[in-house]
């Protein structure tokens, strides 16, 4: 059969790609990239350079900005509908967040501070260094807003305020509220943690090796946040979900193997400080700490444990910790591919550190 005539006018549009391919700035695509060495260039939104950042697993609703603001800069102040978390990659400033009824809250942050600005917060960013430029990672999920919506002027010139999302003034000081619910789940309620790698972690056993974590509720917000942290000598267990979950490198070094069922073929991605990378939809991935320090990661993705949105990401809540022969999405130490354990021994060998997985691996 001859080939359909593709029909005029609209057809196929993703709205947030147009969008981005208009703002004139780089774009890369990979399945892991380090947000700190992309080449930026000028993005006239934010009268600062900047990137675009889309990882593969990064799935329907999120992506991720890259600014470079210069020694003594500062950005444009935006205002929109849609939910962002920052993360600086580097360097050291303030930023301004203007509340419903006008009041200015501002506060300094500097090398791995985690912020939020409420949801159409009119919001400004400074960099408070004459001599180093500032790179900030924003996570956000524009694109599910904007391809809901397909309207720029909704999305960044609208009226509505939300002063339920603001919280109190120490939301913003880097001050908030411990939630506990239980292993895994516990919450810290805030706009602003000034340091990732100070921020109080819980145990969580069950995730496997002595790690702990804590799940962040930015600004009442929908998007999922959390900070997990690897001892020395250690690695997770073995888990899948959904796409859209950013993973950034905290602290520290490592690598994670990734796999879908039924594959015996691993791809491995290596990060730092300052990579970042998304797990594709429901391919198992599993994180190793090869470095003498712990180390720390930040996920972001849209579903929070206040608000899951998604039903995929009530399951997640309720089950990712559960062995995958049970129903969830978590595979044991003891039923992992044998390569799994052999390679972390290998590398810990590399670095010349001593595994300590023997109370975990019978």
């Amino acid at each position: 059969m001859p080939d359909q005539a593709v029909p005029t006018g609209k057809f196929m549009v993703n709205p947030y790609l147009d969008w981005a391919k208009a703002e004139g700035v780089p774009i890369f695509e990979d399945f892991g990239l380090d947000l700190l060495a992309l080449e930026t260039g000028p993005w006239d939104r934010y009268g600062v350079h900047g990137a675009i950042a889309h990882v593969k697993g990064r799935g329907d609703f999120m992506t991720v900005f890259v600014l470079e603001i210069p020694p003594g800069g500062k950005t444009i102040p935006q205002k929109h509908i849609f939910e962002e978390a920052c993360f600086v990659l580097s360097g050291h400033g303030s930023a301004m967040v203007e509340d419903h009824a006008g009041r200015a809250h501002t506060f300094e942050w500097g090398p791995n501070s985690i912020f939020a600005p409420p949801l159409n917060c009119r919001a400004q960013f400074f960099n408070g260094s004459g001599q180093e430029p500032v790179r900030l990672a924003i996570s956000s999920n524009l694109p599910a807003v904007l391809n809901l919506f397909h309207s720029e002027a909704f999305v960044f010139d609208n009226p509505c305020s939300f002063p339920e999302r603001e919280g109190g003034d120490k939301h913003f000081t880097g001050d908030g509220e411990f939630i506990p619910v239980r292993a895994g789940k516990h919450m810290w309620e805030t706009n602003f943690v000034p340091d990732a790698t100070d921020l109080k972690l819980e145990k969580w056993a069950a995730r496997g090796a002595g790690g702990s974590h804590i799940q962040l509720i930015l600004a009442d917000g929908i998007l999922h946040a959390h900070v997990s942290e690897m001892p020395v000598g250690t690695y997770k267990k073995a888990h899948r979900h959904g796409p859209d979950v950013h993973v950034y490198c905290v602290s520290g070094e490592g690598y994670s193997l990734l796999w879908y069922e039924g594959e015996s073929e691993l791809t491995r991605i290596d990060w730092r400080h300052g990579w970042v990378y998304a797990p594709p939809d429901m391919m198992f991935h599993q994180h190793f700490n090869t470095c003498a320090e712990p180390v720390r990661y930040l996920a972001i993705g849209h579903g929070s444990v206040r608000y899951p949105f998604t039903e995929n990401m009530w399951n997640i809540y309720q089950g990712i910790d559960v062995d995958v022969k049970h129903g969830g999405r978590q595979i044991e130490y003891a039923d992992q591919d044998p390569r799994v354990h052999r390679i972390f021994l290998e590398e810990l060998a590399k670095h010349g550190v001593t595994p300590k997985m023997e109370e975990f691996i019978k």
